[in-house]
């Protein structure tokens, strides 16, 4: 590899001074970590990276994660250098004009720019994930990891290795380290060996509150060989040698890779340099100039590129991107030649739609008064599914056996470094890594699902979050739904973890009420592409409605329908999941007392509120202000839909831990209890 040159640290020096005068002129943002960083982001990406700036959506680009995303000025300084097209990740497009043009440089954390204060993904091209919540990145690292060595198994033939042959590179800082999301996603990519992963840490010694001796003093570098990964040290973050010789290293190496590379944060600050006033300020118009003079700058040049860095990024990450991505078209092309039928799959997998008779196979289910638990539904319904969805892949947080999430037929297959190709992935107890794995699985564009326990929800809600901030599809199968778990107690059973869910913008919260509304659900979040879905679902069995009395459980794609054909309704019993079962035997029940009760299932609030006001006033006719809602989770919400006056049966405590018949009665969830408060509201209580 060719020596570095004083044009090298002037480009190392440009990616310093650009952070400085962005976060300066901004007077917000954190110029030290890029200050820091900025030798080992340069020969990562100017040396090693293979990217192709002029199509920031060629597949076989490699991945660059910058999981502490505060030091979001290193990264857009490279896009910015590396004059990388801007691009629509969701439409599929690249355009002709610059991602960053040195005015987004300067919009930095301004309304409407590329620039915001945290990279965002569906915002600026050359950002692979959304960071800032410490830790994400790294796990979505592991999720890319993993989705590159699944493709190279599932789709790699002898020949064409080179198509699917990425490597994913992340930084991450001491904060990351802190996090328990991280170490969850590290211990899980040691297990599997996913030696195409390389992690930098930028072991600078601060955070926000001082120094981390304050309250961080384990060996990282130990803990992730206890993990299984390769592990290597830099003791100056100034050293390019030592630099290139680790990534080197971690490109031949059989398991992932950490480097931890110790830096100075703000770095070259005669007065904040190995401070945390570095961190997360600026530094302030006088020890900018200060800085500058430091670095040998011009002291009043802001925004300054010298001549030559352009051309050293064209050179350097520019030439060998596009050699490399005209190799792969043309390999791309044999590919396709010889393999027609995976090339036609790998086409439609990037660009998120499905394939022919992706649903041909999804059962219909008979009536049933007994009927079966929603989560068994959803079991059989996801293998149906996946048999003719081959990228569909996921897990559980060690809850298989529960979730029923396990893909069973022939050929699925357990995803193992051994076994890549296996569809089935073990996340272990893991939660929170799980879903940030998932959403680095969602933009590789896999379809991933994970299950667990509805209430476990609560441990990977900053992932599903971010799912719904970047508008990936990811799909959640949480089952456990409600005081239904039963025995398990308040531990176990959710009660404000739907609204929470339901609180998210752009996440689709679905609550089924039978085995069909569980097939018409998977149809509907399969069909994403741009919003993440909940599924929630029963642990104790209800009755499969018989469609030829009820409306079709297609109506669910609507998000709320008319179960009965009730034209003038004197009461409306609007309820979600196994409630609804309930309301339809109070319907029943008033029916007999000449009471004309309608029922609505409102599986999914987001849905409904998509729908037009005409549907939704022909589902819920506002002239009919008699209305009992049902749920059994927080009652906190439902007055959208009961108004001012409707009655709502809901939680307002912890559940119990008894069985569930006990349970019911105790709080209300019975026919009898639907059927007086229908009476009340009109008056015949």
């Amino acid at each position: 590899m060719a020596e570095f040159t004083p044009l090298d640290i002037t480009a190392i020096n440009t990616i310093r001074t650009l952070a400085m005068d962005a976060v300066q002129k901004a007077n917000s943002g954190h110029p030290g970590a890029p200050m820091g960083l900025a030798p080992m982001a340069y020969v990562l990406w100017n040396r090693f990276l293979t990217y192709d700036p002029a199509d920031p959506l060629w597949p076989n680009r490699d991945r660059f994660v910058l999981s502490n995303g505060h030091a979001s000025m290193l990264l857009y300084a490279l896009i910015h250098l590396a004059r990388i097209r801007h691009a629509d990740p969701h439409q599929g497009r690249v355009f002709d004009e610059e991602s960053l043009p040195m005015e987004q440089l300067k919009q930095f954390r301004q309304l409407k720019s590329r620039t915001p204060g945290h990279p965002e993904s569906d915002l600026t091209a050359g950002v692979e994930t959304t960071t800032g919540p410490l830790g994400q990145g790294v796990a979505n690292a592991v999720g890319m990891a993993i989705a590159q060595k699944w493709k190279a198994a599932y789709y790699g033939r002898p020949g064409f290795e080179a198509l699917f042959a990425h490597r994913i590179y992340a930084i991450c800082g001491d904060g990351c380290m802190m996090e328990g999301v991280a170490s969850e996603a590290a211990s899980l990519a040691g297990h599997l060996q996913l030696n195409n992963l390389t992690l930098i840490y930028d072991d600078n010694g601060i955070t926000i509150d001082g120094h981390t001796h304050l309250a961080f003093s384990e060996d990282v570098p130990q803990r992730f060989a206890a993990y299984g990964w390769n592990v290597l040290r830099i003791a100056d973050g100034n050293d390019l040698d030592a630099m290139v010789q680790a990534l080197e290293q971690a490109q031949r190496a059989d398991k992932p890779t950490l480097i931890t590379l110790k830096t100075v944060i703000g770095y070259g600050s005669p007065n904040k340099a190995n401070t945390h006033t570095a961190h997360g300020e600026p530094l302030g118009v006088d020890e900018v100039r200060l800085t500058k003079k430091a670095y040998g700058w011009p002291e009043e040049a802001s925004f300054w590129v010298p001549d030559g860095v352009y051309d050293l990024f064209r050179q350097g990450l520019g030439a060998r991107g596009a050699a490399a991505h005209a190799a792969w078209k043309q390999l791309y092309a044999d590919y396709q030649t010889q393999y027609p039928k995976e090339a036609a799959e790998l086409a439609l997998l990037e660009q998120r739609r499905l394939p022919d008779g992706w649903d041909k196979d999804i059962p219909r289910f008979p009536a049933d008064a007994k009927g079966l638990a929603t989560r068994e539904s959803s079991g059989q319904v996801l293998n149906a599914i996946a048999k003719n969805l081959p990228w569909l892949v996921g897990g559980s947080a060690d809850l298989n056996p529960s979730t029923k999430t396990y893909m069973k037929f022939e050929g699925a297959g357990v995803f193992t470094a051994k076994t890549p190709a296996g569809r089935n992935i073990h996340f272990g107890v893991r939660e929170h890594a799980m879903g940030a794995i998932m959403n680095g699985l969602a933009l590789s564009k896999l379809r991933p699902y994970g299950s667990g326990f509805l209430i476990f929800s609560d441990y990977g809600r900053p992932a599903i979050r971010l799912a719904a901030l970047m508008g990936v599809p990811v799909l959640y199968v949480f089952t456990h739904d409600s005081i239904g778990v039963g025995e398990d107690g308040p531990t176990h059973q959710p009660i404000e973890q739907l609204m929470s869910l339901r609180a998210i913008p752009n996440l689709i919260v679905i609550r089924p009420c039978d085995a069909n509304e569980v097939a018409e659900a998977y149809k509907v979040a399969l069909q994403q592409t741009h919003s993440p879905v909940v599924l929630a679902l029963t642990r104790q069995p209800v009755p499969t409605l018989d469609r030829s009395k009820y409306a079709p459980a297609s109506g669910l794609a609507r998000g709320g329908y008319a179960l009965n054909h009730v034209p003038n309704p004197a009461v409306l019993l609007i309820a979600t999941g196994s409630e609804v079962a309930l309301a339809v035997e109070a319907a029943e029940k008033l029916a007999a007392d000449n009471i004309a009760a309608r029922v609505v299932s409102l599986p999914s609030w987001e849905l409904f509120e998509q729908q037009d006001r005409a549907y939704r006033e022909s589902v819920l006719p506002p002239q009919v202000t008699a209305r009992v809602c049902i749920e059994m989770g927080s009652a906190l919400g439902w007055e959208k839909y009961a108004g001012p006056t409707g009655a709502i049966l809901g939680m307002r405590s912890f559940g119990a831990s008894a069985p569930i018949k006990d349970l019911l009665k105790h709080f209300g969830f019975t026919v009898d209890a639907v059927v007086q408060a229908a009476k009340a509201q009109i008056g015949r209580g």
